[in-house]
């Protein structure tokens, strides 16, 4: 979605109620989570961290399970079961959702379901290299979804992405490859 369709799109005099946060719950995600709960936090939004888990990344060569997805989802619901916590601590409403498939298909799929006015996502910053081998989930979200999404960096906050003087409710949002 280019800027021209992105100012067409957005309710140009609301900020967003709904922020949908996809996190694989990862080091790497810790940025885009600080910069969900902080946004939902600035806007009066209500909150959802989205976890994906894609059983196909969890298998070995020939079909066997590596890590079972039943481990996996324990795992990462201790981990959104803090994030919830967090934003709650922050006065944020927020609950936690954890579906599987494919990563950036899911968390499309999961923003139009759950009504998600925006999409916060990070990037590994891979670069070219590794996004050839092993995809970006943020690049995908970014190229195929209708809602608007800003890509969070590990290295960077909220205001890097979303700035505090940016016009209300148009905020500065990543329409790049994530890198």
């Amino acid at each position: 979605m280019d800027r021209t369709s992105f100012e067409t799109t957005w309710r140009a005099n609301e900020d967003p109620r709904l922020v949908l946060v996809a996190t694989d719950t990862s080091a790497t995600s810790a940025s885009a989570e600080r910069a969900g709960i902080e946004l939902a936090a600035r806007v009066g939004a209500s909150l959802i961290f989205l976890s994906v888990i894609d059983p196909d990344r969890l298998r070995l060569p020939g079909g066997l399970f590596h890590t079972r997805v039943d481990q996996v989802r324990s795992e990462r619901g201790s981990a959104l079961a803090r994030m919830v916590e967090d934003a709650r601590n922050h006065g944020v409403s927020a609950l936690s959702l954890i579906w599987e498939g494919d990563p950036g298909t899911v968390v499309i799929e999961a923003a139009e379901a759950e009504g998600a006015d925006v999409i916060v996502v990070g990037s590994h910053a891979r670069g070219t290299v590794g996004r050839l081998l092993l995809g970006s989930v943020s690049a995908f979200v970014v190229e195929h979804s209708r809602r608007d999404v800003v890509i969070v960096r590990p290295d960077q906050l909220l205001d890097d992405v979303w700035p505090l003087d940016s016009p209300h409710g148009v905020p500065i949002v990543s329409r790049q490859a994530a890198t």
